[in-house]
C-alpha cells in the first residue's frame, strides 16, 4: 500500500468522511463513541507465615540443590558464604512474607465442582482427554505422613479455585450469577510469574461515562473480586488456620527478598521455583509453561548479550564488569496493558466487501505506532511509575542500563548513561567515580565520598524488555506485512531474542485476524496510585492520543516517509521516554534528524539551545517537550478533545506536569513510600531500606486504597439498584432477592464494608458480598462484540 491518496481511500473505506473538518473528526476510529476497551493487569503475590508453613521455604529447603550445596560445603568444594546466604534467606526474614511462594491445602475442603475442574486442568489438553494427564501433575500435590492428599498450587491458580469453589458449594444459586461465575473461571491466569487477570467485560468508552473511568471501573471491581476470592481462600481452604495468609495486590517491581534468592540459585532451580506453571488460562498448559521458561532462559541471555553491546558503545571500558545475574528476574516485574479496539476498524475487516484489508490495517497500524510512541513520554510517571532507588554500588552499567542496550543505539546509550551518573551525582570535584571493584571497594567508596545513588521515577520500564530495537535489514513499523517475523529472525541471530516469543513493543497493534478486534495496545503502565484518577485519567489520554494520530494520516500531514524506518530514528524519539523513566532533566537529538515529524515537535519547544558537548545535536528540556506534546495535543486535537469531553482530562495533565512532585503518580507514590519510613527524601534512606519500604506500601496501604475505591465503585452501583429496581430485569431482581435478603443493597454494602477492609467478613457474608459482585459483572456486560 502507498501513501497520500491510498491513505484516504483506506480510511474512507472504514466510513471516514472528509465532508467537513467536523464530520472528518467525528468519524475518525477511536472518536466519539468508536472506541472499546480492555485491560490485563499483573498482581503481585505472598504468602505471610512462618518457615515451616509456608510452601517456598519448604521446597528450597528440601530441594535437591540445597542438599546438594550442603554436601558440597561440608567436603570444602563450595564456598561457605554461599551456604550462609541460603539459611539466611530462609532464616532472617522478619515480615514472614514469601514473595510468590505457592499454598498448601486439603484436597478434602474443596468442592465436588472445584474438584473436577482441578482434575480437568491437570489434562494435557483440555480439548482432547484421550491426551491424559500432564507429565508434571505429580508436582501439584503430596500426601501427608497420615495419608492425606494435599494440593501446591500457585496463588494465580488457588483464586480460580476458590471462585469455582463458591460456585459448587453456594448451592443453588441464580442462573445469572452462576453463569458469570463459570464465564469469569478462565480470566484469572498467570502468564510469567506473577497473577494475572484480563477484563470481565468489553468497556465501551464514552464521553457519555467518562471514557476512562469506564476502564478504572471494570479494573477496580475485578481487583475487588479478587481480593475476596483470596479472603475466602484462606477462611474457606484452612489456609490461615494452618499459618498461611495469601495476599495480592499491585507492586511493580520483583521484590528485593527474590532478587536476592535469584544470585544464590541456578537458574534452572528460579524458573522451578517461580515460573507459572499455567494450570489455568490455555489448553495445553505444559506447553505454554515451556513456552515460559523459553522466555526467561532468552532474556537471561539477553542481558549477558548487553555486556558486549555497552564495549562496543564505549560504556565499558575495561575488564571489571560485574556480569548481569545468569538468571533475570526481569519476568516478576508487573504492570498493566490497556487495548483499544476501533468499531470500525473491526466493522471494515469483518466486511469483505468494505475493500478494507489486513494490508491497509498493517500500514496505518505502524504508522499510528510510530506516531503515538513520540507522545508516550506524557504518560510515563504522570499516570503510572514504580519508584526505585538506586545505591552508588547498584550502578555498574552492565547491570543499571538493564535492557537499554537492545532498547536504544549506541549513541543514545552513551548519552543517556553520562547523563543520567551526572543527575545521580557520581562524581567528586568535577571527577566522574563510576562503580568498578567487588562490592566491599565499591562500599567503601560510596561512604567516603558520600556518594548516595539515585532514585527513579519508573525503574520497570528499564528493568523490563518493553521493547525492541529493530536492525538495520529489518524494521518492525514499515507498515510491511510480516515484517515483525523478519525481525524476530534477526535478532535471534544476534543473540538477543527467539523466533518463538512476540516482539516487544511500547504500542502494540492488535490484528484482526489474530485477535478478532483491531486496536492496539499501550504496554507502558506501570503502578496507579488510583484506579480512576490515573488509569482512567491514562485511558482517556491514550484514546486521544490515538484518535489524533489518525486525524494525521486522514490530513496527509504524516506519512512512513515523515518517520523514517531506521534503528538511529526509531531510538532517537524513544530516548524521551526511557529519559522520563529514568528522570532525566535533557536529552539530544540530531540538528538535521530524518524525523520530519519529531522536528515539528521541536519547534514548538522552549527552551531548546545547541549543544556544546555534542556538536550537531540540540540539547532538549525533558520537562519543555513535555509541555509542547499537551499543547500539540490541545491545538491540533481540539475538535477531538472536545467531542470526547477530556477538557478537564488535559487541564489535570497540564497540573500534573507543572507540579509534578505533589501531583504526578511517581510524586504521589514517592511520598506515600516515604510516609511508611517517616523519611523526608528518598536519599535520606538507603537504597534496600527504601525498596523494602516500597513493598510495604504497596502490600498495605495502597492495597487497602485501592481496596476502598474498588467498595466505592460497589457503591455506586448499590445506590443505582436501589435508585432503579423497575430498570432491573427479571433475572436480576430474583438473583437480587437471593443475595440481598430483603435488605437495600447500599445498607447491606455499608454493614460489610468494615469487615472487608479488616479482612474479618464472616464467611455467609462473604459469599453474598461475592454474588452481589459477579451480579454486578453480569449487569456490566453488554452486548457480545469483539473484546481487547
Amino acid at each position: 500500500m502507498g501513501a497520500g491518496q491510498s491513505i484516504r481511500q483506506a480510511l474512507e473505506a472504514i466510513g471516514v468522511s472528509y465532508s467537513s473538518p467536523r464530520e472528518l473528526a467525528a468519524s475518525l476510529p477511536f472518536a466519539v463513541d468508536d472506541t472499546t476497551a480492555g485491560s490485563e493487569t499483573e498482581l503481585q503475590a505472598v504468602v505471610v507465615g512462618e518457615r515451616g508453613a509456608v510452601d517456598l521455604p519448604q521446597v528450597i529447603e528440601q530441594s535437591n540443590y540445597f542438599a546438594h550445596v550442603m554436601k558440597r560445603a561440608a567436603a570444602g568444594e563450595a564456598p561457605r558464604r554461599l551456604v550462609g546466604d541460603l539459611e539466611r534467606f530462609l532464616a532472617d526474614n522478619p515480615g514472614r512474607v514469601w514473595e510468590n511462594s505457592w499454598v498448601r491445602l486439603p484436597r478434602r475442603l474443596l468442592s465436588s465442582f472445584a474438584s473436577h475442574l482441578f482434575d480437568d486442568d491437570l489434562r494435557a489438553d483440555k480439548r482432547n482427554p484421550a491426551a491424559g494427564r500432564r507429565r508434571d501433575s505429580g508436582r501439584f500435590s503430596l500426601t501427608t505422613a497420615a495419608g492425606e492428599e494435599v494440593l501446591r498450587l500457585p496463588i494465580s491458580y488457588l483464586i480460580k479455585l476458590a471462585l469455582a469453589d463458591h460456585l459448587g458449594s453456594a448451592g443453588i444459586l441464580p442462573p445469572v450469577i452462576r453463569r458469570t461465575g463459570i464465564r469469569l473461571l478462565e480470566h484469572y491466569l498467570n502468564d510469567n510469574t506473577s497473577p494475572e487477570t484480563f477484563s470481565f467485560n468489553v468497556v465501551s468508552l464514552s464521553p457519555a461515562t467518562g471514557l476512562g473511568r469506564g476502564l478504572a471501573r471494570e479494573t477496580a471491581v475485578r481487583f475487588l473480586l479478587t481480593q475476596l476470592l483470596v479472603m475466602y481462600a484462606n477462611r474457606q481452604f484452612d489456609l490461615a488456620r494452618s499459618g498461611q495468609r495469601a495476599m495480592i495486590y499491585f507492586a511493580p517491581h520483583p521484590p528485593v527478598r527474590q532478587q536476592e534468592l535469584n544470585d544464590l540459585i541456578p537458574d534452572a532451580f528460579y524458573r522451578e521455583l517461580f515460573m507459572s506453571p499455567c494450570l489455568s488460562g490455555w489448553d495445553r498448559g505444559e506447553e505454554k509453561h515451556r513456552y515460559m521458561e523459553l522466555c526467561h532462559q532468552v532474556l537471561s541471555r539477553s542481558q549477558l548479550n548487553a555486556v558486549a553491546k555497552l564495549r562496543e558503545a564505549g560504556i565499558i571500558v575495561n575488564n571489571l564488569v560485574v556480569l548481569p545475574r545468569v538468571s533475570s528476574v526481569s519476568l516478576a516485574n508487573n504492570g498493566t496493558h490497556v487495548s483499544l479496539g476501533s468499531r470500525r476498524l473491526t466493522a471494515a475487516l469483518g466486511a469483505p466487501a468494505s475493500g478494507f484489508t489486513a494490508g491497509h490495517e498493517k500500514y496505518l497500524g505502524d504508522l499510528v505506532t510510530k506516531i503515538v510512541e513520540h507522545f508516550l513520554p506524557l504518560f510515563v510517571g504522570t499516570y503510572s511509575a514504580a519508584p526505585y532507588r538506586l545505591a552508588y554500588t547498584d550502578f555498574h552499567p552492565e547491570r543499571a542500563l538493564g535492557f537499554l542496550p537492545h532498547e536504544l543505539d549506541y549513541t543514545h546509550l552513551r548519552m543517556i548513561w553520562r547523563r543520567w551518573r551526572r543527575k545521580a551525582q557520581l562524581s567528586f570535584f568535577g571527577n566522574s567515580i563510576t562503580p568498578f571493584g567487588p562490592a566491599w571497594l565499591d562500599r567503601l567508596v560510596s561512604g567516603v565520598f558520600g556518594l548516595t545513588g539515585d532514585c527513579v521515577p519508573d525503574y520497570r520500564l528499564i528493568d523490563y524488555l518493553v521493547c525492541l530495537l529493530s536492525t538495520e535489514r529489518s524494521p518492525a513499523l514499515d507498515g510491511a506485512p510480516g515484517n515483525t517475523d523478519r525481525l524476530r529472525k534477526d535478532l535471534a541471530a544476534m543473540g538477543v531474542f527467539d523466533e518463538q516469543l512476540s516482539v516487544y513493543l511500547l504500542y502494540k497493534q492488535r490484528e484482526f485476524a489474530k485477535m478478532g478486534f483491531s486496536g492496539f495496545e499501550g504496554r507502558y503502565y506501570s503502578q496507579f496510585e488510583s484506579f480512576a484518577g490515573d488509569l482512567g485519567r491514562g485511558v482517556d489520554l491514550q484514546t486521544l492520543v490515538t484518535a489524533l494520530a489518525f486525524k494525521y494520516l486522514a490530513a496527509g500531514m504524516v506519512s512512513h516517509e515523515s518517520i523514517p524506518d531506521d534503528p538511529a530514528v526509531e531510538s532517537e524519539r524513544r530516548q524521551f521516554f526511557f529519559g522520563s523513566a529514568l528522570g532525566i532533566p535533557t536529552l539530544y537529538v540530531q540538528r538535521n534528524s530524518g524525523n520530519v515529524f519529531l522536528r515539528r515537535l521541536l519547534e514548538r519547544t522552549g527552551g531548546i539551545r545547541s549543544s556544546r558537548r555534542y556538536p550537531g545535536y540540540l540539547r532538549v528540556p525533558l520537562a519543555e517537550y513535555r509541555r509542547a506534546l499537551l499543547r500539540v495535543i490541545a491545538e491540533d486535537g481540539a475538535d477531538l478533545g472536545e467531542m470526547l469531553n477530556l477538557g478537564e482530562t488535559l487541564r489535570e495533565l497540564a497540573a500534573r506536569l507543572e507540579e509534578p512532585d505533589r501531583l504526578s503518580a511517581a510524586g504521589r507514590l514517592t511520598r506515600g513510600i516515604l510516609a511508611e519510613l517517616n523519611a523526608s527524601s528518598p536519599l535520606a534512606v538507603e537504597a534496600r531500606a527504601f525498596n523494602e519500604g516500597a513493598e510495604r506500601y504497596y502490600r498495605e496501604t495502597l492495597r487497602r486504597r485501592h481496596l476502598g475505591e474498588a467498595l466505592h465503585f460497589l457503591g455506586e452501583e448499590a445506590k443505582r439498584l436501589d435508585r432503579e429496581p423497575a430498570g432491573v430485569s427479571e433475572p436480576c431482581r430474583k438473583a437480587l432477592r437471593f443475595v440481598l435478603q430483603g435488605e437495600p443493597a447500599t445498607a447491606f454494602l455499608a454493614r460489610v464494608t468494615e469487615g472487608v477492609r479488616r479482612e474479618e467478613l464472616p464467611l455467609a457474608e462473604l459469599r453474598r458480598l461475592i454474588n452481589l459482585v459477579l451480579l454486578t459483572v453480569y449487569r456490566d456486560a453488554g452486548p457480545d462484540e469483539p473484546a481487547p
